[in-house]
């Protein structure tokens, strides 16, 4: 059963209120400056395998550039690169930019990064990304100049909660094992976030590294060794990539895990993440904007205010483990 709850945060805020307006008053005058005929090409970078549940895959973002009057295979076409190896980023990124297309949008910080150093006119527009000023990728939140604009994800704050989170769940626990990719120059940030906040609230982290996917599982045994009492993962492409593995070695290994995105649904414990509908929202958001002649410089780096707290009553029943009632009545999604 999953079950959803409207909460404060799930209010129109003022940003909700500007995009609203624009699209009242402002898009009915851009429509008439789209070019009849012209299909726009966009340029896809991902990590890991295409998954239909996900964009340009998901029918909530194909819905909602619909809803603007872009069409898949009529004026909208999806040029889609991924690989399973950060490495092979930069030359996906390099072929996409040889194809031309219209717009590059990526995930994370990974292909961002990529795509960045690829093309300095193309624009390019992040679903996500923990840390976009601190690693120069533009000049403000504001206004972020150049070719590159999209969401901020927030990580090291997402972090910090994460952390606080376990607290409550585990008052008596001492050691958090954290699986991050050292790799990723991008999740720096999240690590120092999650040792002041370890600092804060007595705990003592292990960190476990991997660098690819084949040193996933040797992080994994690394915790194991540790003696853990807990676990979190710091989220790049390839955390996500590799869930599936991390959530079953959390089963067997019968350790409490904290988690981004939607690790819940599929056994882990808890996740505390942007919601991903808002994603999607400002997403295509930009990607109107931008396809009817406004400039990734101009448009501010959105900040999301919508978060989701999941948890799997299943997965605690089978660590023996009680969610204390103040954390289920704050969870948007619970999976019994």
């Amino acid at each position: 059963m999953h079950r959803r709850v409207t909460r404060k945060a799930d209010i129109m805020n003022r940003r909700d209120i500007s995009v609203g307006l624009f699209a009242l008053v402002v898009l009915p005058q851009v429509m008439r400056a789209q070019e009849p005929g012209r299909i726009y090409r966009i340029g896809w970078l991902d990590v890991g395998p295409p998954e239909p549940t996900q964009a340009p895959y998901s029918p909530e973002w194909v819905q909602g550039m619909a809803k603007l009057g872009w069409i898949l295979d009529t004026n909208l076409v999806v040029v889609y690169r991924h690989t399973d190896r950060t490495e092979r980023l930069p030359a996906l990124a390099a072929e996409l930019v040889r194809l031309n297309v219209d717009v590059i949008v990526t995930y994370a910080a990974p292909q961002t990064e990529a795509a960045k150093q690829a093309t300095g006119t193309i624009p390019i527009v992040f679903m996500v990304h923990g840390d976009p000023l601190g690693r120069g990728l533009i000049a403000s939140l504001a206004r972020p100049g150049g070719n590159i604009t999209g969401s901020s994800q927030m990580l090291p704050e997402l972090c910090v909660k994460r952390v606080q989170l376990l607290r409550e769940l585990l008052p008596g626990a001492l050691r958090i094992a954290v699986l991050w990719n050292v790799a990723n120059p991008a999740k720096l940030r999240d690590w120092e976030a999650t040792q002041q906040a370890a600092r804060d609230l007595a705990f003592k982290l292990e960190p476990c590294h991997f660098t690819g996917p084949d040193d996933v599982q040797a992080a994994c045994q690394m915790a194991l060794k540790a003696r853990a009492d807990a676990l979190m993962t710091l989220e790049d492409p390839l955390t996500w990539l590799f869930r599936s593995t991390i959530v079953d070695f959390a089963a067997s290994a019968r350790l409490p895990a904290i988690y981004s995105g939607e690790y819940a649904q599929i056994g882990g414990l808890m996740c505390y993440s942007i919601n991903g509908h808002e994603l999607h929202r400002l997403n295509v958001y930009y990607l109107d904007k931008i396809f009817r002649g406004a400039k990734p410089a101009d448009l501010p780096v959105a900040q999301p205010m919508v978060f989701t707290l999941a948890v799997n009553l299943k997965t605690a029943k089978a660590l023996d483990l009680t969610i204390p009632k103040h954390i289920l009545t704050r969870a948007e999604v619970i999976i019994s």
